[in-house]
């Protein structure tokens, strides 16, 4: 095994260097502390690997996303996102019978009880989507109060159904508060994806159609936002269950996290973008210049990415489903019409390409999203369906694993030790 070596003050330290599977390297400073006396510094973990995990590889430099082996192409041209689900959860395509049995399971954990309305009676038309479902997803633990056997796998598949059943019908539940629709539960007749879009979208006394396009393009954007290694939400789930708290508070914290505008909110921050620059006049080039002005405040949202320095995997699949989409359906809007400028601009830009800050998956679900006339602030909500299954295996996989509870450490900058005055002294 190869060895790193660190020197401090002098004196050496010698560390083993764990290789994964993709060649990559990582060295295990567990035991720096005791033999050592100091800590490693990394603000954000930007450089720290909190954990061996064997579901999802990414490798930003070369714009790489693989699910349990299988490339994001492949498996948004060829799967749908209950066989992506189970891909992710139990590290195997499921056979026809596996995923047959998978969605009549699922099908039957797909009823809330009755009490659950009365919590969201609670919270006001205004209140946020994403603080709604994290309420909800938490407050079912109250009506699931058992803990899950780790150690039965019968138990955990339980868990596991019940939440991808419970999930959509909360999420469709948030949005028909927002638009004062009643709730409703799904249609055993459907698929999983087209069953949550009945739920979010049907009228009282008016038949449910939707176009097949529309589908399509919902089922890969879950497929799409499933997983992503270990960003903040995703840590935050795993370091939630390391306490050993239950898979639904774990998800529920995940849903916190991904609610903030750095992470599962850009691409609602990206309608919002276009938004302004059409309220000041629809200028695309106006708005390139100041994306450029280093003195300018303004943001290109949806350009870039903290991870791919190359073009984000993602973005070229859902690039073609957006075209489709807005074809299709022939929507006519002029923020639509504002994003297909900056995108055609920003991938002929030199100054753009030259940064490879080229369109992510945020700018191209955010337009989908709008085209399909979900509210910008059910954004977010979307996204948490797509990823529910990447934190569940994540969950899993940390608790099989029996990985400790997490503990980061820091570095002390504040006062030294001060002698405590009285109140009339002070």
């Amino acid at each position: 095994m190869s060895k790193a070596t660190i020197e401090i003050n002098g004196k050496k330290y010698e560390f083993p260097v764990v290789e994964g599977t993709e060649n990559e390297q990582g060295i295990d400073i567990k035991k720096l502390r005791a033999e050592a006396g100091v800590i490693t510094l990394d603000r954000g973990y930007k450089n720290t690997g909190s954990c061996e995990s064997a579901i999802t590889f990414l490798n930003g430099e070369e714009g790489v996303l693989r699910y349990r082996g299988y490339s994001i192409e492949s498996l948004a041209e060829k799967a749908d996102f209950l066989e992506v689900a189970y891909l992710l959860i139990f590290g195997e395509l499921p056979t026809k019978t596996q995923l047959d049995k998978f969605y009549t399971d699922i099908k039957e954990e797909s009823t809330v009880d009755e009490e659950m309305k009365k919590i969201l009676d609670g919270f006001p038309k205004s209140a946020h989507p994403m603080g709604v479902l994290s309420s909800l997803t938490s407050a079912l633990i109250a009506f699931n109060p058992s803990s899950v056997n780790v150690e039965s796998e019968e138990d955990m598949y339980k868990a596991i159904v019940k939440i991808l059943g419970k999930f959509p019908v909360l999420a469709a539940w948030t949005l028909r508060k927002k638009n004062s629709l009643p709730l409703n539960y799904g249609d055993d007749s459907l698929g999983y994806v087209e069953n949550l879009h009945k739920m979010m979208f049907e009228k009282p006394g008016k038949s449910y159609s939707v176009d097949k396009a529309v589908i399509e393009a919902l089922d890969k954007l879950l497929i799409l936002h499933a997983d992503h290694e270990q960003n903040c939400s995703t840590s935050t789930v795993r370091m939630v269950g390391s306490s050993h708290a239950g898979l639904f508070a774990s998800i529920s914290a995940g849903i916190s996290a991904l609610w903030g505008p750095l992470h599962g909110g850009a691409n609602q921050a990206v309608i919002e973008m276009l938004e302004r620059i059409k309220e000041d006049g629809g200028d695309t080039k106006k708005f390139m210049a100041k994306a450029k002005d280093k003195d300018d405040p303004f943001r290109l949202m949806g350009f870039g990415h903290r991870v791919y320095k190359n073009f984000d995997p993602r973005a070229k699949i859902i690039k073609k489903s957006a075209d489709e989409v807005l074809g299709q359906l022939g929507v006519d809007d002029p923020v639509l019409d504002i994003a297909k400028g900056l995108e055609k601009e920003a991938l002929e830009d030199q100054y753009f390409v030259d940064r490879k800050l080229y369109p992510n998956v945020d700018f191209y679900s955010g337009i989908i999203y709008r085209a399909l006339g979900i509210p910008v602030e059910m954004f977010t909500v979307m996204f948490a369906l797509g990823r529910l299954p990447g934190w569940i295996a994540q969950w899993r996989e940390m608790r099989l694993m029996k990985e400790p509870i997490g503990r980061p450490r820091q570095i002390y900058t504040g006062a030294n030790l001060r002698e405590f005055k009285e109140v009339d002294k002070r």
